[in-house]
């Protein structure tokens, strides 16, 4: 091997394992954060609610278990997997590959997620009560988490049969530990089947919208209606997540797809974290309802609003210089050169701060923790948790594009001075 090769393997291992804590995170992430999304479950639905309370009411073990969940989990599953086959939609490229090839993906995602609205709305009218997944919720998460560690292990051990090629940089350390943790093959595939594509924006994005919706009913059925706020928390995050899925194509240029390997912590968030932990507030709003006046609701509305404004607009204003820097509505913004032979905007919403997309999601993550009311911390985790995990995938983003770009990153950094919130970080 030659030596420019040999450093740039020892840089990437020195590298990795400063992500996610290293060793110590790979053994004490799988284990703290599954216990966290059923200690947050189990919190939710208890009179206190409080996430200070100890000892924690715990779920006793019939709480936790249920054949119906996994059949439940198993059949969405295939479902999402049919979707994700049927000729819908376009297929697009992602980035070019170190062997130089591009794969291939499709771009159906939002007609998945209406095809599942029309079999939800059919089984309502045939009287399913899918308010149960209130009481399914548990033993759901449990075997959420199940899946998640058996698929990880699936992944690690055919990583093995991969070429050189086909790894990613940081997952690629020699520590087991580690290695199962971040995820060693890049993208992983069954024939032309992307499994790191396929998980990330569907199964437990569409769940996270689905299990919203059985909290709404189960709200309908003990109270006959379902509450302003819960109308407005559901309301909020299926525009999340339609919003997501209409701009799939997106999501080919993420860290996520182009940088980190498909191991435990992809494979846990999408599957686990996603829709367990991101549906909390409906949750919440079951056992603790809130009535919120018009005034209040119209105000946190224009809080969102404005995140999502700030968040679709930044984000389609990277796309789209990412694209065609040539078209009419990026042409004009101020940019910088880079030795890598692209450049880097200094104006428009990436001249405000350097993550503006992210400043808008934390709005957003906001005005869906508000209906809730004051009274408790816990609808507020998901603002709290989004923010720490934002924060840090921005020093991820800092890192690598000061290693990419060098002192033309520099120059951005002095005119672009804030992170994420203006005048402030």
């Amino acid at each position: 091997m030659r030596p420019n090769s040999q450093e740039l393997k020892r840089k990437s291992s020195h590298d990795t394992e400063r992500e996610f804590g290293g060793t110590l995170g790979a053994i004490g992430i799988p284990i703290f954060l599954p216990l966290t999304v059923l200690f947050l479950i189990s919190t939710s639905r208890s009179p206190e609610a409080s996430v200070l309370q100890w000892p924690p009411s715990l779920p006793s073990t019939d709480q936790l278990w249920d054949p119906l969940a996994l059949v439940v989990l198993l059949c969405w599953i295939a479902l999402h997997a049919f979707l994700y086959l049927t000729p819908l939609g376009k297929v697009s490229e992602g980035l070019v590959l170190r062997d130089g090839t591009r794969l291939k993906y499709p771009i159906n995602g939002f007609h998945g997620l209406c095809i599942t609205g029309v079999l939800l709305m059919f089984l309502v009218g045939l009287g399913a009560p899918l308010g149960y997944l209130f009481e399914l919720l548990l033993p759901l998460a449990v075997c959420a988490i199940a899946v998640s560690f058996l698929f990880s292990v699936y992944l690690y051990i055919r990583s093995f049969l991969a070429p050189s090629h086909a790894l990613a940089l940081g997952g690629n350390t020699g520590n087991p530990l580690y290695d199962f943790f971040i995820g060693r093959e890049l993208n992983p595939r069954i024939g032309n089947f992307d499994l790191k594509y396929f998980c990330e924006l569907r199964p437990g994005l569409i769940g996270w919208v689905v299990i919203n919706l059985g909290m709404l009913m189960k709200e309908v059925e003990l109270r006959g209606s379902p509450s302003l706020a819960m109308i407005l928390v559901n309301s909020f995050q299926l525009l999340y997540v339609a919003d997501a899925l209409w701009n799939e194509e997106a999501v080919l240029t993420t860290m996520d797809i182009v940088h980190d390997g498909f191991g435990f912590m992809l494979v846990f968030g999408d599957l686990a974290w996603v829709p367990f932990t991101y549906s909390l507030q409906a949750g919440f709003l079951v056992v603790h309802p809130q009535a919120i006046s018009s005034f209040r609701a119209a105000i946190i509305i224009a809080l969102n609003g404005i995140g999502y404004y700030i968040f679709r607009k930044s984000n389609s204003q990277k796309n789209q210089f990412r694209r065609d820097p040539s078209h009419p509505s990026v042409a004009r913004l101020e940019t910088i050169a880079t030795a890598t032979g692209k450049r880097l905007l200094v104006s428009g919403w990436w001249g405000l701060v350097r993550h503006p997309n992210y400043l808008g999601d934390l709005l957003m993550a906001l005005a869906w923790s508000l209906p809730c009311g004051f009274s408790h911390l816990l609808p507020y985790f998901y603002v709290i948790y989004f923010t720490v995990l934002l924060i840090h995938r921005e020093d991820r983003d800092e890192r690598q594009c000061r290693t990419k770009y060098g002192l033309a990153w520099d120059t951005y950094c002095r005119r672009v001075p804030y992170r994420i919130f203006p005048y402030l970080y």
